[in-house]
């Protein structure tokens, strides 16, 4: 959950991913009463059930495959925040339902009051208390106290909303939310990995404790019925609505096969108080079953799903096949030219100093808009996906001269460098990305130059004020070219505050510099960088100032100081860890921190 990405992505969220929840709403109850023995009541809390995915199980299987920036992915990621932020309200409902018919409208109207209070603490009101409260826990330097405020700000959250007449797992869900909307949500996903893993099967366990064996064996017809039914509907539901916002067939067929299984909060609706007295015992266990098979059969439908696509949608694969046809007419027009992978604003302006140079270019795109404008004044520009492997060999990948990727999405560039390096190892590739995050997975797949976006801004700035203030231009050169051949090692991280830059994603790990004084009694006075080892975390130091002078890149034999301050560069999860193993030296206990073993700071 991300706030920055919710408003970033509210078309998807609040137009597509309202819809999906509502229509299951609608449909739970209003058709699954006349389908089975129970009431409208019983068939919304049903809906609710169905309306949920596994986030869990869908985020990991779609970022393994690199699919997660991908059109598709992308609309998925929509659906399943709005899924996330749906649990709220569902989780006040269905207690609230369970109410005598007398004391109905009442208590729907005091859960509406009571959803409305919680998003409100949710989305506005509990961010910048809970930011503030875990700088001042951080700033105590104590790993143990970190993780036990962890635990009291999801115990208390739910205590809260207990005594507010509230389900306890809306408080623990509450609070996870908020924490992962502060600075420290990755150093709380790493302390609380062990918990979380042991948890989660505990959690498994109880629901498996709920199934009776001898009913669902005595039922299993049912059960196949009810796995079916889930599955086909949701399936259908989903691509329909997503053929209503645009997507072709086979993107929203996809779409569908992806977000067909249960998820882990319909298991938490249905163990709300109530639930149980609204769904009676044959239709709660072999909808359990049926629940579970589905998240079961989850990974291998989303792992088969493009391939039943194909065979699915026969005329779906005949307008492909068009696609590739317009491709390949032109790109025959052309020979050693250059494939634009996105014709945005850089596409372009690369295509206009290629004619320039009289040299031949095919660009892929995914607007058709701006590929009609274009194609309409003469580029040559075509509708295909570049991590297509297909797509790549109709626009002449055999016959290029160059390969160059010029949107910043470096998830869909990795896709496109797999695809190159499978079919052309030797073909030069230029890649554009935002920032010097991805530089080195993205040289490793195969990209021969990496254009980081924000830092050749940085160079272009520092050097015209350079040469403004009379550096002679040879200098200033000289400077940016070793900056280039460096991989932008002088430029690398800043210093991040509360308010975020534009340029910055806020959804990732990011890599950062921070400072860090050394006190009076820090165990790590008079011992060497070496000494300390915070390579081994991931963390450089950068650069010290000792006494009022800055030094650059400190060899690891330089002994520390008191009242020195080191500049810290690494990922923001591991610069706490690295200022602890600063500030209070190490415990002989071990830790695992991001796969590796390392000795724990204290």
């Amino acid at each position: 959950f991300s706030l920055p990405k919710l408003v970033s992505m509210r078309r998807i969220v609040f137009g597509l991913g309202t819809l999906q929840v509502a229509a299951t709403l609608a449909v739970g109850a209003l058709l699954l009463p006349s389908a089975l023995p129970i009431d409208w009541r019983a068939g919304l809390v049903l809906g609710g059930v169905l309306a949920m995915s596994s986030t869990a199980i869908v985020i990991k299987m779609l970022a393994d495959r690199l699919e997660l920036d991908s059109a598709h992915g992308r609309q998925i990621v929509g659906i399943l925040l709005f899924q996330d932020l749906a649990v709220v309200p569902l989780l006040i409902l269905v207690p609230a339902l369970a109410r005598p018919a007398g004391e109905l409208a009442f208590g729907l109207a005091l859960a509406g009051l009571k959803a409305a209070i919680a998003l409100s603490l949710l989305l506005g009101l509990g961010q910048r208390p809970m930011r503030a409260w875990f700088h001042l826990v951080a700033r105590q330097y104590s790993p143990e106290l970190f993780v036990l405020n962890v635990l009291l700000i999801t115990l208390g959250l739910a205590y809260v909303t207990h005594l507010a007449g509230l389900s306890l797992a809306l408080g623990a869900f509450v609070a996870g939310m908020l924490i992962s909307e502060t600075e420290y949500r990755y150093q709380v996903e790493d302390d609380i990995k062990p918990f979380r893993d042991v948890l989660l099967g505990l959690f498994f366990v109880t629901i498996g404790m709920q199934l009776d064996l001898g009913a669902v064996v005595s039922n299993l017809g049912w059960v196949l019925v009810a796995l079916i039914g889930v599955l086909l509907f949701k399936t259908a539901l989903i691509s329909g609505l997503c053929r209503l916002f645009g997507n072709r067939n086979d993107a929203a067929l996809r779409i569908g096969l992806d977000l067909a299984q249960i998820g882990e909060f319909s298991f938490v609706l249905l163990a709300q108080p109530g639930a149980a007295a609204l769904i009676p015992a044959e239709v709660m266990q072999p909808l359990l079953a049926a629940m579970l098979l589905s998240m079961i059969i989850a990974p291998f439908v989303i792992e088969y799903s493009e391939r039943i696509v194909r065979r699915t949608i026969g005329a779906e694969w005949l307008s492909r096949a068009m696609e590739l046809h317009q491709i390949a007419v032109k790109s025959m027009a052309v020979d050693a030219h250059v494939v634009i992978c996105g014709y945005g604003r850089c596409g372009q302006n690369l295509a206009r100093m290629l004619d320039q140079e009289n040299i031949g270019y095919v660009a892929l795109d995914l607007d058709p808009a701006r590929i009609h404008d274009a194609a309409a004044a003469g580029d040559t520009v075509v509708y295909g996906d570049a991590g297509r492997r297909e797509v790549l060999i109709a626009a002449g990948l055999m016959r290029a001269r160059a390969l160059v990727v010029t949107f910043h999405d470096s998830h869909a560039a990795l896709r496109v460098l797999g695809q190159v390096h499978a079919q052309r190892p030797d073909l030069p590739v230029v890649v554009r990305t935002l920032d010097d995050t991805y530089i080195a997975q993205l040289e490793a797949a195969g990209a021969s130059e990496v254009v980081a976006e924000v830092m050749e801004g940085s160079l272009m700035l520092a050097s015209h004020t350079l040469m403004l203030l009379g550096v002679p231009v040879r200098r200033v050169l000289r400077r940016v070219q070793a900056t280039r051949e460096s991989r932008y090692h002088v430029l690398r991280g800043v210093f991040r505050g509360e308010l975020r830059d534009e340029a910055e994603g806020t959804d990732r790990p990011h890599t950062r510099l921070h400072s860090v004084f050394i006190v009076q009694g820090a165990p790590s006075i008079g011992r060497t960088f070496g000494e300390l080892e915070l390579d081994e975390l991931g963390v450089e130091v950068t650069a010290i100032r000792r006494r009022g002078v800055k030094s650059l890149a400190p060899a690891p034999e330089t002994r520390i100081e008191q009242g020195d301050v080191v500049v810290l560069f690494g990922p923001d999860n591991m610069i706490g860890a690295a200022e602890i193993r600063l500030l209070q030296g190490w415990r002989q206990r071990s830790r695992f921190v991001g796969g590796r073993k390392r000795e724990s700071p204290h």
